[in-house]
């Protein structure tokens, strides 16, 4: 059976293209099964506020009990961290059900609230802003309650 020369030029194109696409399907999986990632500002230091960073914090975990969940906290929302806050009960449950809380030093600093006045399993980022900046650069799904 003879086949044209367009027909080869056609076959051996396809047949150099594969290696490629096997190439670029191959990470496919791996970001099918990646966690979905998500990233809560708060920056206000409204009880109701914060209620409903709680709610939307448990809603998503419900939903999605994989995914990592962070909460980054600066500007005057840093007083609600500290250990007698009214919101400290809550930010207990959030830790125990995996939520990474996040300090902003800056503002810790500004508001001079001390590390040992956080609630226990706070962490402290550098800068509250330029954390979400880099989690969003990273993928994370940005909320603002």
């Amino acid at each position: 059976m003879n086949r044209s020369p367009t027909t080869r030029r056609s076959a051996l194109r396809a047949l150099a293209a594969m290696p490629a696409l096997a190439l670029l399907t191959a990470g496919l999986p791996a970001l099918a099964a990646a966690p979905l990632r998500a990233v809560f500002q708060a920056t206000e230091a409204d009880p109701k506020k914060w209620q409903m960073v709680f709610n939307n914090l448990r809603n998503a975990r419900a939903e999605l009990p994989d995914a990592v969940l962070e909460l980054v906290v600066f500007g005057p929302a840093i007083e609600m961290l500290r250990t007698q806050s009214d919101m400290a009960p809550r930010l207990r449950e959030a830790i125990a059900a995996g939520v990474r809380v996040q300090a902003c030093r800056n503002s810790m600093q500004g508001f001079g609230v001390a590390e040992a006045d956080l609630v226990p399993g706070t962490t402290i980022v550098p800068s509250g802003v330029a954390h979400v900046i880099r989690r969003q650069a990273e993928g994370y799904a940005y909320v603002r309650p």
